[in-house]
């Protein structure tokens, strides 16, 4: 859940970085969103080891 709020929060600030042409924020939020996916990716493959 942590990790899908996560993303959206990066989304949010990278969308916001594109409506007003602020790049430090679109970068922002693109490493906000990519460290979510890791995690994500990283808990789907401690999971699929205990299964």
């Amino acid at each position: 859940m942590k990790n899908a709020a996560d993303k959206l929060k990066g989304d949010a600030k990278e969308k916001v970085g594109d409506a007003t042409d602020n790049e430090d924020l679109q970068a922002e939020g693109r490493v906000e969103e990519s460290k979510a996916d890791l995690k994500q990716a990283t808990e789907k493959a401690k999971d699929a080891f205990k299964g």
